[in-house]
């Protein structure tokens, strides 16, 4: 595959190079942002969406717009060149590929080996190009290709009991959108010092196993084992943010590889209202969470059992390469044991809505599907708390949950005798940052309330509660009253404030029993990194009502090894 993406790289830019030497007699002595703005000219003659990017006036005189807008030229010339590009690039994928589906193997298979790979007779085609991004610096384009192939690819795998395997993969049905970018540009021709490629979204990708000669269902799970590692495969070594760098010319093009650019810390509140998928019973709701949908960075919580409300208070870390244009993918399940687990919703958050450094609180809708989105039905909604810390930031604001926290030797040697138990000896380093205090809690007032007796009053008291301990305090009743206030402070001492959690709930008086009115549930994230804030808060689990609280966080000073 990547032989067919220089081929058209070749093709769509060598043109376009030809086109303007032959137009322009000082086309050579031309500065780069000229030669940027010519190949995208050429771009544009079959493609509207570049009008985005260059305005007429920038584009040079000889360029004529064609009202096609396809690109037929472009696929009838792969057609052509097809069987030479199936016959060089069918070694070089089969070596570069083995690989990667080593490391994915499934543990239920001893080998899994390439016995045949060849990309068939039918060439891919491409129905769309668009320019990104185009300057003195270089050209970011897109190609959006469709291709139903009959490759022919034969799987050797051997499993552990000595059962070998032929596995044909066919029926392959493929539509995705390939960047290619074009950096440094330079003076020298071709003019470009390196290509990138990647596949920047998988639209759709199926395929179909069968056992030469044989069922798949042989061995139980080794379909959906070899599937899934066929798609790891893909994801981890070709999809975006993951890129091919081709040198043109000799040079360092170590910029233009994959770097982390910072770290996403989510915090994994909480959800309400989420779908029954059980005839008895309710859910039993887990969550996944991924930034890039691989396996060995994809977050799993644990399991509320028969819960529809759970709360979790769970933190997760990720590695973020761009968050111009990755997302955090949220999926709450119910666990359905030794079965399947079935999907309750799904959400995300694109990367490039947080301000770097500041937490954001947000209650997220659950649908369906995120790429098809008519379904309306209620699915329940999650809570989430996201913070992005940029490496090398000069913001002056600090990562709450970095490890730059030494234990005491005495808490060394707790934590490690628990976590070693828990953990098969390997200690979890995020679990050591500990932050201790004092938090206070002034609940200032409520408005708004569902009124609960008859004669449409309420004689509400906040109880205040921090999970952990389950230290409780409460407040003064305010009787008769829809929009109480209180003015009452509170003050907690904290032993691991990243890891816990506040409970405000909202209640009424009444002389023979109470009456549940709502309830705000906080971490304590923000008020670590603030140190003080005010904010009124929407109570969950009631018909209306705020709760209007002023938080203030005291560190504590503790005396460590150094």
């Amino acid at each position: 595959m990547s032989f067919v993406l220089g081929v058209v790289i070749g093709v769509l830019v060598g043109v376009g190079l030809i086109v303007g030497f032959v137009k322009s007699e000082n086309y050579r002595s031309k500065c780069r942002s000229e030669l940027a703005t010519t190949i995208a000219a050429f771009a544009r003659m079959t493609v509207e969406d570049s009008r985005k990017i260059f305005t007429p006036e920038q584009y040079p005189p000889w360029v004529v717009f064609s009202n096609q807008q396809k690109l037929n030229w472009l696929n009838s010339h792969l057609e052509k060149i097809w069987p030479f590009v199936d016959e060089a690039a069918s070694e070089l994928v089969k070596s570069s590929v083995e690989p990667i589906l080593e490391q994915y193997r499934p543990m239920i298979l001893a080998s899994l080996k390439f016995s045949k790979f060849t990309l068939g007779t039918v060439a891919p085609q491409f129905t769309g190009i668009s320019i990104l991004e185009g300057g003195s610096e270089g050209i970011t384009m897109e190609l959006e290709m469709n291709w139903d192939g009959n490759p022919s690819i034969i799987l050797d795998i051997m499993t552990y009991v000595g059962v070998g395997l032929p596995v044909q993969v066919k029926n392959i049905g493929f539509t995705g959108i390939f960047r290619l970018i074009f950096r440094p540009l330079v003076d020298e021709f071709p003019c470009f010092g390196a290509v990138c490629y990647s596949l920047r979204k998988k639209k759709k990708l199926d395929f179909t196993l069968k056992v030469v000669g044989g069922d798949m269902t042989a061995i139980p799970g080794i379909s959906d084992a070899i599937e899934g590692t066929i798609r790891d495969a893909i994801e981890d070594s070709i999809t975006w943010p993951v890129r091919k760098i081709i040198p043109i010319l000799p040079g360092d093009y170590s910029d233009l590889e994959l770097k982390p650019t910072g770290v996403l810390e989510v915090k994994l509140v909480q959800a309400k209202e989420l779908t029954n998928k059980d005839i008895i019973g309710k859910s039993d709701p887990f969550a996944e969470l991924y930034v890039r949908p691989v396996r060995d960075r994809m977050k799993k919580s644990k399991t509320i059992n028969n819960e529809l409300n759970p709360i979790w208070n769970e933190h997760f870390e990720f590695v973020v390469e761009d968050p111009l244009t990755q997302h955090l993918v949220i999926k709450i399940y119910d666990d359905e044991g030794l079965q399947a687990a079935e999907l309750i919703g799904c959400a995300h958050v694109r990367l490039n809505e947080l301000e770097p450094g500041k937490v954001k609180d947000v209650w997220l809708k659950l649908v369906k599907d995120l790429e098809i989105q008519r379904d309306q039905k209620n699915r329940g909604q999650v809570h989430l708390e996201l913070l992005y810390c940029p490496y090398g930031t000069t913001n002056g604001f600090s990562n709450p949950f970095a490890d730059n926290v030494q234990l005491t030797s005495l808490e060394k040697v707790l934590k490690s005798g628990a976590e070693a138990a828990q953990n098969g000896g390997e200690i979890n380093r995020r679990k050591d940052v500990i932050v201790r205090g004092v938090l206070s809690v002034t609940v200032i007032s409520a408005e708004d309330l569902a009124p609960t007796d008859l004669m449409g009053k309420a004689d509400p008291y906040v109880v205040v509660t921090m999970k952990k301990t389950e230290t409780k305090n409460k407040t003064r009743v305010v009787p008769e009253s829809l929009n109480p206030v209180w003015n009452q402070t509170f003050d907690f001492v904290v032993e691991d404030g990243l890891h816990d959690m506040l409970i405000l709930e909202l209640w009424d008086h009444d002389t023979f029993g109470k009456d549940y009115m709502g309830r705000c549930i906080l971490t304590l994230t923000r008020v670590l990194m603030e140190g003080e804030y005010k904010e009124i808060f929407e109570l969950d689990g009631a018909k209306s009502g705020k709760l209007n609280l002023h938080l203030k966080w005291a560190p504590q000073p503790l005396y460590r090894d150094s």
